[in-house]
């Protein structure tokens, strides 16, 4: 069989779905080779821009190297360039640095944002279409977010930290509910009132997020208002400046970030190839994916346009059709060097799902099930992770959980802050647990039962506090072995052995034998007679049950870390711990870095005190001080 070379442009959603499928199909044919064609060496994630836009992950978190992708895969070949056109006649795709012979061409070049021609948006706004552009609004928010906070003048300064987004469609609502949650980190960044920082969502039609129910599309709408969005429907954006925005009925609109998410086109790429173009610039194919020109060319994803109601609308441009036009294309191409049957074009739209931040979205599942909040966002990632599995990458499975989940910060990810920390705190949390149970256990026989300490029977072993007729010098002699073991005086036992596990059949070695002259001083001082010893011990039982409570609940958990430390040394002074159990000293010293705020009550208790006591000993830092432009 003679070699058959398929060369797929562009690895976005689409590209690199079909690379994926077709190498897994043809791997033990030889004679079948896929080049995967991209200018970047990566797969971007496109429609997780705006967390990069929002600082809500990493840069490089939605960036998936392209080896790590295809580095198993022997019969694909990766090529950083790029495609200026396909040559039809010698079957040629020409790059600037070169050209591939094809026998099959799949051109995934995707979309990118339709500013309609208005005035001013490419020199003054800024649009989300690619990871660079990203970073870009990124900075920019971070710099007038900045100047703002230290402008003197109102209105510039009103324009300065206000932010708006044109176009209520997916990238527009997910966009500006991620900036919303960086809100109050810029605001606290640059010591200003984080209502100053407004955010506007600007929509020429008079309903806004119309890909959707219009019961989902209301919550959303409600929930952002709830959040102090300014939705502003039935307004037209027809001129950007820098500091303003010229709005259809002849006002103006302050804001020095204008976001433009209005429509997306082909990218201005597709013209170069020389095939049919259809509305917004989208390349014409049949059912098969075919283009209309070439059947050896198949177009895919957002580049693409079936006419499937004869309205010349075409396919959604979200990720669910992109592979399913990568699963009709790549399906021929393997019909056609198999010798089987074409198939058609069908697309299957689950549901749209979409996020209002970190922690709130809605979703519309099957048509049926209409899920908000957490689980509309739960949906939302399982959705994410299910392309993963569908491109067989458990690696960047394992990173995109992790970006998401652990090493988010302030609080940005489904669980409100909860399981992310950066580092590795997370991990202590069954080891607190543990800890707090110990506390719990080891006092239950000490409030009830015959071995109750809130008895008025002496539980504590010190020799100067027995009933028993004795003098000082013969009662300190005694309390050196009542003290060793914490059991009665006159018991025999098997000789202690050192270890730092139990080992059976031996005793476990104290730590110290006796006390110390100067903590046996110390402790007759302050444990005097009975009446103090049997107040002491019931305070104490009280003290281990709220150590443990607090740890199992996270709340002031280094206190309590901090507390069992020193518990367990007062224990060891008196001669009544063992080695065995010496475990307990380091297990608190590693809960102390933060474990009851990676999943407890401290991750509200902590902040609220610090935010009180910071402002009662400094009050509220600003980045103004004498001057009377922001009250």
């Amino acid at each position: 069989m003679a070699t058959k070379n398929i060369v797929v442009v562009g690895a976005g959603f689409a590209g690199v779905y079909a690379t994926k499928r077709l190498a897994k199909h043809f791997k033990r044919n030889a004679d079948v080779q896929i080049t995967l064609i991209d200018r970047h060496s990566y797969f971007t994630y496109l429609t997780e821009l705006h967390e990069i836009a929002a600082n809500r992950v990493e840069e490089d978190a939605i960036q998936y190297d392209l080896q790590r992708l295809f580095g198993r895969r022997k019969n694909v070949k990766l090529v950083t360039d790029t495609v200026t056109t396909i040559d039809r006649v010698n079957k040629q795709v020409v790059t600037a640095h070169g050209s591939y012979p094809y026998d099959y061409v799949m051109l995934g070049i995707g979309s990118e944002p339709n500013d309609f021609g208005t005035p001013g948006v490419k020199e003054h706004g800024f649009t989300l279409g690619n990871w660079e552009s990203a970073i870009r609004l990124k900075e920019h928010v971070k710099d007038v977010i900045r100047r703002g906070a230290t402008e003197h003048d109102p209105e510039l300064r009103k324009a300065l930290l206000s932010i708006a987004v044109v176009g209520s469609g997916f990238t527009g609502t997910e966009t500006i509910g991620e900036l919303r949650d960086w809100r109050d980190e810029l605001a606290k960044e640059n010591k200003i009132d984080p209502e100053e920082i407004t955010f506007n969502l600007i929509e020429m039609a008079p309903t806004i997020m119309n890909m959707l129910d219009r019961k989902d599309a209301d919550k959303a709408e409600r929930y952002m208002q709830k959040r102090g969005i300014n939705i502003m429907k039935s307004t037209g954006v027809v001129g950007v400046h820098d500091t303003y925005v010229d709005l259809k009925d002849g006002s103006t609109f302050p804001t020095a970030t204008l976001i433009w998410t209005a429509g997306v086109k082909a990218t201005d790429q597709a013209a170069q190839f020389g095939l049919q173009q259809g509305r917004a610039g989208r390349i014409l194919v049949n059912k098969q994916m075919e283009s209309q020109d070439d059947p050896d060319i198949y177009v895919v994803g957002d580049v693409s346009l079936v006419d499937e109601d004869g309205t010349g609308k075409g396919q959604p441009q979200i990720v669910q059709g992109a592979e399913a036009t990568a699963q009709a294309a790549l399906s021929n191409i393997e019909a056609k060097i198999e010798n089987k049957p074409s198939v058609e074009f069908k697309p299957n739209y689950s549901g749209f799902m979409v996020s209002l931040g970190s922690r709130y979205g809605v979703a519309n599942l099957m048509g049926w099930m209409h899920l908000s909040g957490f689980f509309a966002m739960l949906m939302k990632h399982l959705v994410n992770m299910l392309y993963f599995c569908q491109i067989y990458s458990g690696y960047y499975l394992f990173q995109y959980f992790m970006h998401e989940f652990f090493r988010t910060k302030n609080d940005r990810n489904l669980m409100r802050g909860h399981i992310s920390r950066q580092g590795n705190v997370l991990w202590t949390i069954p080891a607190r647990l543990f800890l707090g149970a110990m506390w719990l256990v080891d006092c239950w026989g000490k409030i009830q039962g015959s071995g109750s300490w809130f008895t008025d029977k002496l539980r504590l072993p010190f020799a100067w506090l027995q009933t028993a007729a004795t003098s000082g010098a013969s009662a300190a002699g005694a309390d050196a072995t009542t003290a060793a073991s914490g059991a009665e005086a006159t018991k025999t036992a098997t000789k202690a052995v050192f270890s730092l596990s139990y080992e059976y059949g031996n005793d476990p070695m104290p730590v110290f034998s006796q006390m110390p002259k100067w903590m046996y001083d110390i402790t007759k001082t302050l444990i005097p007679n009975q009446d103090v010893a049997l107040f002491m011990q019931k305070t104490m039982t009280i003290i281990e049950i709220l150590v443990g409570l607090a740890l199992i609940a996270g709340l002031f958990t280094w206190l309590s870390s901090a507390a069992t430390v020193a518990l367990i040394a007062t224990f060891c002074l008196s001669g009544m711990f063992y080695w065995v159990n010496i475990w307990m000293i380091p297990m608190a010293i590693a809960c102390m870095n933060g474990s009851g705020r990676a999943f407890g009550l401290d991750k509200w208790v902590v902040p609220y005190l610090q935010k009180t006591f910071g402002k009662w000993r400094y009050g509220t830092p600003k980045s103004l001080y004498g001057s009377d432009v922001v009250k």
